[in-house]
């Protein structure tokens, strides 16, 4: 199934809407689920779906991804491809800097064309492009089948959502032979409550030749808003494949702490078992409904807890102090909250920062939500 296709992953994120949180921190390693980061979805879910390895597409502080990625997903029979770095890291050498005298790399497009030498080969027939920053579970196998019996050029993945969100994503829409019609980045005024869902099939070939002809041109070298639409003004088959279960782009500070109280929902699309688990994967997590100073919160089992924890997740390490109030928040690893002290819609950082989401209420928390 996975045989001719080139796995990559787009991963050069700088979490610049991610306020504190993405601050002194690369975006792809951004914690989740107080199990693991963004980036370990979409690795897990290659993994899971039979590839053996991951072509990395990478430039922002590209040494500290590798070194991290080196750490957690090399093992036998999967690992991340880091391209011209990918040798000294076999031979045990790590990283080694190389010229940095071409420019930096502009948009999405730019890192395909930077990595042709091995991303394009006699041995690959299609390419699946994946983003480091999306929360969601799938099986990659069904995708690459339906292109592959359809000969589209591109086959990319998408979902329904609420219209009022449409305009954060690239719009698209379909007729009624599931053909790409419309193909919009973020619209003003969205006129289909359908989405891509970044992560998508080409036809390496043709995603080739498109790469080529817009290489030179003034364009915005970005897959989204270049390379898609000019394969839909050349004709191009593109098809659509629906994504029916979870599936978050966690682009704001805002989506990832709404995404985190998902979790906590009583019939929630997405599982605490679904998680990967790559931080501190020695320590257990567990859904607590109701226990000692805690309700309705996902949380680790070196959980140091000597307040009142409702309807949050706290990662491993994490510890409340005497007579502290935490509702609807994250508290990172090893987060620490000070005896006495309210938190409410926010995320509290590794170095106690609180970055607040949510506007807190102004009654007492005690009474809302809150169960001794």
């Amino acid at each position: 199934m996975t045989d001719g296709v080139r796995a990559t992953l787009l991963a050069g994120g700088e979490g610049r809407r991610m306020g504190a949180l993405g601050t002194g921190r690369l975006k792809p390693l951004v914690p989740f689920g107080g199990s693991c980061r963004l980036v370990d979805f979409s690795l897990a879910n290659a993994e899971a779906s039979g590839f053996g390895e991951v072509l990395l597409l990478s430039q922002y502080e590209e040494r500290q991804l590798m070194d991290d990625l080196y750490r957690t997903w090399w093992r036998p029979g999967f690992r991340v491809h880091f391209g011209p770095y990918d040798q000294p890291y076999r031979a045990g050498e790590g990283y080694r800097a190389l010229d940095r005298t071409a420019p930096p790399e502009r948009g999405t497009a730019d890192a395909l064309i930077r990595k042709a030498p091995y991303l394009f080969g006699p041995d690959t027939s299609e390419v699946l492009v994946l983003h480091a920053d999306h929360v969601y579970r799938f099986d990659y196998g069904p995708l690459i089948d339906a292109h592959r019996r359809s000969g589209a050029a591109l086959t990319l993945a998408y979902q329904r959502i609420e219209r009022r969100y449409v305009h954060l994503f690239g719009m698209v829409d379909f007729d009624a032979a599931g053909r790409l019609t419309t193909f919009v980045e973020k619209p003003a005024e969205p006129t289909s409550d359908l989405v891509f869902a970044a992560f998508c099939v080409f036809d390496a070939a043709r995603l080739h030749h498109y790469l080529e002809l817009l290489d030179g041109t003034d364009w915005q070298h970005d897959i989204s808003r270049d390379v898609i639409p000019a394969m839909l003004a050349g004709g191009e088959s593109v098809l659509g494949h629906e994504v029916r279960g979870h599936w978050e782009d966690i682009g704001t500070v805002d989506r990832y702490h709404r995404a985190h109280l998902a979790l906590l929902d009583h019939d929630p699309s997405m599982t605490v078992s679904q998680l990967p688990c790559t931080i501190r994967p020695e320590v257990a997590r567990r859904l607590v409904d109701t226990g000692p100073g805690l309700t309705r919160s996902l949380v680790a089992a070196d959980l140091v807890n000597d307040g009142l924890i409702a309807h949050s997740v706290a990662f491993p390490g994490a510890r409340v102090g005497a007579g502290a109030r935490v509702r609807r928040s994250v508290l990172l690893p090893g987060a620490t909250v000070p005896a006495g002290a309210e938190i409410d819609g926010a995320v509290v950082l590794e170095d106690g920062t609180v970055q607040q989401v949510e506007t807190p209420p102004s009654v007492e928390l005690a009474g809302v939500g809150f169960r001794g």
